[in-house]
């Protein structure tokens, strides 16, 4: 079983916690976070300890893959990037429990959780986030650091750009864009493209918040 390493110990990455168990691919070896100043053992018995550790154990074992679990996805991009690691270092984590086609594509670093659908054709970026019960339908293109939230749904053909936010029950109807950096915001419902970093919000959906 290969060991892994998660960077993040906060609410999100407790969930990543139960699915690389749920998988049974992974075999935690150790949790870093900012938050511990020091080395330490967690009550889990998982060794704890600051993020800046990272890039030393990675170099000193080859065989260590590493997850970014870390809910903002501004938060994860800078993370990712500052670990410097190869993309076959980064783990990709789908649970048990989700749908994901075999015509799909998932790049490394991405989370499916469990009730999440992910079918034919969708194609997914690096570091993503597809939530629970989240729908992604066939077609679908999602960005690196892209986040589509517990129970949104994507029609077919939708295109999320890098870093974009699918709010809690959002849906985007067919063929449309959410550009780069932008939120769409809980139960909201696209009904035309969302503008690149801005902030749109209601039925239908508006922009509320310009870049």
């Amino acid at each position: 079983m290969r060991r892994l390493l998660l960077i993040g110990d906060g609410g999100h990455a407790k969930v990543v916690r139960d699915i690389a168990r749920a998988g049974r691919q992974y075999e935690l070896a150790a949790v870093l976070d900012d938050r511990y100043a020091v080395p330490a053992s967690g009550a889990d018995g998982l060794p704890r300890g600051p993020v800046a550790l990272a890039a030393r154990m990675l170099a000193e074992d080859e065989d260590l893959h590493v997850f970014v679990a870390i809910g903002s996805c501004a938060v994860r991009r800078r993370v990712a990037e500052s670990l410097g690691a190869e993309p076959g270092r980064f783990a990709l984590l789908i649970h048990p429990r989700a749908v994901v086609s075999g015509d799909a594509s998932l790049a490394p670093g991405t989370a499916v959780m469990p009730g999440a659908v992910v079918n034919a054709g969708a194609r997914i970026g690096a570091h993503a986030i597809v939530n629970t019960g989240a729908v992604v339908e066939h077609d679908c293109v999602i960005g690196d650091y892209a986040h589509v939230s517990p129970n949104a749904a994507l029609a077919g053909g939708v295109d999320v750009g890098a870093g974009a936010h699918i709010g809690i029950g959002a849906s985007v109807i067919q063929g449309l864009a959410v550009g780069e950096w932008s939120t769409l915001g809980a139960g909201a419902v696209a009904v035309r493209d969302v503008p690149a970093g801005c902030t749109a919000a209601g039925v239908p959906a508006r922009v509320i918040r310009q870049a």
